[in-house]
């Protein structure tokens, strides 16, 4: 696994200097510009007959190129990529198809240079993935280690491509694998660290944004920073909303072949890009000179809707490009306005508007991901600002925990969703999980009191054939479940301080129901100690039975 992992991290180094150099390379194609959102409204020197005017027409140009690109080769090449590979490894054992790679290269540059208004950290990752699966495909390993290794694809692309390491890690734990473990994070880290190493070697060691240095001045400002996270949480919820909403729209109106529908879509996109340039690629520059407080609150608010309607409309009309950098944008736009307006009020203790756009960008992403840890992470080691981190912990959290509030979905899972897609649920056609929990569970095992002695429970935890069993108090109140491993390990304790009884040791696992699917049980299962796991009535009060990985495999002839 060490070998491949850094193997991956390799190719995926190697595939992020590709894919930067494809940008950069259709960027000045399409605009004559290294970055035109460095310099919007200005003329392409390659037309300069046209002015302005071919933003009208890049769009089309390339939605003629990378259409049936996508159509014909590699159809889940087409929106933003994360969801795809976090339902590869969700339901099909992390298998993604080479041609992904490939394909996405191509089209997310062919979006993003001709104006796109997308990032690049979904195509990077789906790119890195999919070496990762195609790697584990020839070595043949096992579906766990497939997985692993998409994961270590996932990791090595970002951190090359934005020369975040840490990040890298925790985006594939946190996202992809949805699980911390002493493999995977080894694993994940050789991939981030040789990815890394090529990506400093052609891009140098240097913060991927380049902002001011932002101090907080007073304690009052971390108020304002709680707010702007609630703040920023509820727009995160809006991005993702207006999102699709706008791709709704897009599949309401298009009626034609969809290998054609990004050059006719890309006449929308042209328009938005001719009214507000602002929003051609991925727009870091304006990113950068918002948070150094270059716009009024009214442009700022303006770049904000227009942000977020470009790129719906990108991903709408058929392009291929992330979320993560128009999250971003979005946060950067919104934590500057609030921090204007804040200065305005507060003059002596607000502080400066910079420090409030740094955290907006953290706050929105947290809010529209919901990847809380990665949010912290990515922030600092993409600006290199570790001055305000106290603040922008404080304001992802809460820009996490508002989200949870107002949406059950992510900006990447609610993509899945829409599709009848549930990655706590069954797989489509899968033989297991579609079951309820009531129909395969075992009888429960006799329950012990919480007054055991810890000899007499091993000795009825060594009769059961179970590793756990169920524990009760005098009332006969569901307390938890006590496990043959925590009664051995009491038991080879000293004496003095050491538990003397089941109710010391219990301990309340995951709850699961007699009405539920039985593919979510299995999350909980799979994680909890000991064979099994008792089952508890509607109520989640009562045991009414047991789930074991046997009884599971029952549902086979259920």
């Amino acid at each position: 696994m060490a070998v491949l992992a850094v193997a991956i991290g390799a190719g995926a180094g190697v595939g992020s200097i590709v894919f930067r150099w494809c940008i950069q390379t259709f960027t000045r194609l399409f605009s004559g510009h290294p970055d035109y959102a460095a310099a919007p409204g200005s003329t392409n020197p390659h037309v300069p007959w046209l002015g302005p005017f071919f933003v009208l027409v890049a769009p089309v140009i390339a939605g003629l190129l990378y259409g049936p690109l996508v159509n014909r080769f590699a159809k889940e090449a087409r929106g933003h990529g994360v969801p795809e590979v976090m339902l590869a490894v969700a339901q099909r054992g992390g298998r993604i198809s080479p041609k992904v790679a490939v394909v996405k290269t191509l089209a997310s540059a062919l979006t993003i240079g001709s104006g796109g208004s997308v990032g690049r950290e979904g195509p990077i990752v789906q790119i890195g993935s999919a070496l990762g699966s195609t790697l584990g495909r020839l070595t043949h390993v096992t579906e766990g280690r497939m997985k692993l290794l998409v994961a270590c694809g996932a990791a090595g692309g970002i951190a090359a491509t934005f020369n975040a390491p840490l990040a890298g890690v925790f985006f594939a734990m946190e996202l992809i694998l949805q699980a911390f473990t002493v493999e995977a994070f080894g694993a994940t880290v050789l991939a981030s660290v040789t990815a890394s190493v090529i990506g400093r070697a052609a891009f140098g060691d240097v913060a991927f944004l380049n902002l001011p240095a932002f101090h907080i001045q007073h304690l009052s400002q971390y108020a304002l920073f709680a707010l702007l996270g609630v703040v920023a949480g509820a727009v995160g919820v809006g991005f993702s909303r207006i999102l699709y909403a706008i791709e709704d729209a897009c599949d309401w109106i298009w009626r034609g072949p969809e290998w054609l529908r990004p050059a006719v879509g890309g006449l929308a996109l042209g328009l938005v890009l001719f009214v507000l340039p602002e929003m051609y690629g991925v727009g870091y520059p304006v990113l950068e000179k918002a948070t150094e407080g270059g716009y009024a609150i009214g442009f700022l608010l303006l770049l904000l809707v227009g942000k977020m309607i470009a790129t719906s409309l990108t991903i709408g009309i058929g392009g291929s490009g992330g979320v993560f950098a128009p999250s971003l944008f979005i946060g950067a736009m919104l934590g500057a306005a609030y921090g204007a307006v804040a200065h305005g009020m507060l003059p002596g203790s607000a502080g400066a508007v910079g420090a409030y756009a740094l955290v907006g960008m953290g706050a929105v992403f947290a809010g529209a991901a919901r990847a809380p840890i990665t949010a912290v992470v990515i922030l600092f080691e993409l600006t290199g600002e570790y001055s305000i981190i106290l603040p922008l912990m404080l304001a992802i959290v809460l820009a996490t925990a508002t989200s949870r509030l107002l949406s059950r979905d992510t900006i990447y899972t609610l993509k899945l969703r829409r599709r009848g897609i549930d990655l706590t649920g069954a797989a489509s056609g899968a033989r297991i999980g579609s079951q309820a929990v009531t129909t395969v569970m075992e009888p429960l095992p006799t329950p012990l009191p919480a007054a055991t002695r810890l000899a007499d429970a091993a000795d009825a935890l060594s009769r059961s054939g179970h590793g756990a069993l169920p524990v009760l108090d005098a009332d006969g109140a569901y307390l938890g479940v006590v496990t043959a491993q925590a009664v051995a390990e009491a038991l080879a304790e000293q004496p003095d301080g050491a538990p003397t009884m089941v109710r010391d040791l219990a301990e309340p696992p995951p709850r699961i129901t007699a009405d539920q699917q039985l593919a979510t049980a299995l999350h909980a299962l799979v994680s909890a100690p000991g064979t099994g796991l008792p089952v508890l009535d509607s109520g989640r009060e009562h045991p009414v039975g047991w789930l074991s990985h046997q009884s599971v495999l029952r549902a086979l002839h259920a």
